[in-house]
């Protein structure tokens, strides 16, 4: 393999917006309840149907309204009924709807219907700001995984690398996490590890801890390959300019962004051929 030498301004010219949606299976859950909410107008029959419809989309539909986390909401329950679980719902649940009238449900509902906005947008920008803000994230790592995963299957097949693992290092005892290990985990020759932000903060930081470790676990004959991409690392250009020094001293062949994917291709093209991975 060649020798490469990156600087900072040609790797922040690469760099692109990485976005993801933000609702997962739970949200969606959640919003299919609020038909229910549009339909009745009594406000014990709506957190009968809710409840008994989903459990525990339910529960977060309600906790919504109420601007309650999951650890409040819970406690207050505890405290008023000695629980907030299904079994304690579905053996009493008079008792836990009243429990729920008391936390102020009813006169959230009455509240934020009848303001000029729907409810509707308020429930989704209270789930956003939460939990979705958190799914983003995952799925925005994932999503950049995978689309590296595909040009590592491209290029080596399916069965002939390790996701998402703990590969063996220097020594047989010792280990380090890492996104792909190429041909195995057990004897890697090719790491590759991805990292993908859409918002700034300490993980653009954590990256340089979890980079040295496998810096400094590899075998100095094992090619580290980083792929890493999002705009927001024009604001931690510090953090930057460290990854980078560490692929001027050798100790990370190169870093690529997505726009960067074809030659990411090449290169693993010719590992594959310099090293034998067949």
């Amino acid at each position: 393999m060649k020798r490469i030498q990156q600087n900072l301004d040609e790797l922040i010219d690469k760099l692109s917006d990485i976005t993801s949606d933000w609702k997962d299976d739970h949200f969606i859950a959640v919003e299919n309840l609020f038909k229910i909410i549009d339909r009745e107008t009594n406000f014990e029959q709506i957190a009968f149907k809710i409840l008994d419809s989903d459990f525990k989309a339910g529960k977060t539909l309600i906790r919504s309204f109420l601007s309650l986390s999951k650890d409040q909401f819970d406690l207050k329950l505890k405290t008023m009924i000695n629980g907030s679980g299904m079994k304690l719902y579905q053996s009493n649940k008079v008792a836990f709807v009243r429990a729920l009238n008391e936390l102020g449900f009813s006169s959230e509902i009455i509240k934020l219907t009848s303001r000029q906005y729907t409810w509707k947008d308020i429930i989704s920008e209270k789930l956003k700001s939460g939990r979705g803000s958190a799914i983003k994230g995952q799925r925005r790592g994932r999503d950049f995984e995978d689309e590296i995963e595909v040009v590592v299957k491209d290029v080596f097949g399916q069965n002939s690398y390790d996701t998402r693992c703990r590969f063996v290092g220097i020594k047989p005892e010792s280990s380090e996490k890492t996104d792909f290990a190429i041909p195995s985990k057990s004897n890697p020759q090719v790491l590759i590890e991805a990292k993908a932000y859409g918002a700034t903060g300490s993980k653009q930081t954590d990256i340089i801890g979890d980079v040295t470790r496998i810096v400094n676990e590899k075998r100095n004959d094992t090619f580290f390959l980083l792929a890493t991409d999002g705009l927001t690392w024009e604001s931690r250009k510090s953090d930057l300019a460290k990854l980078i020094e560490l692929q001027n001293q050798g100790k990370i062949y190169r870093i690529y962004t997505k726009v960067m994917f074809e030659e990411l291709r090449e290169d693993l093209v010719q590992l594959k051929t310099e090293l034998v991975l067949y």
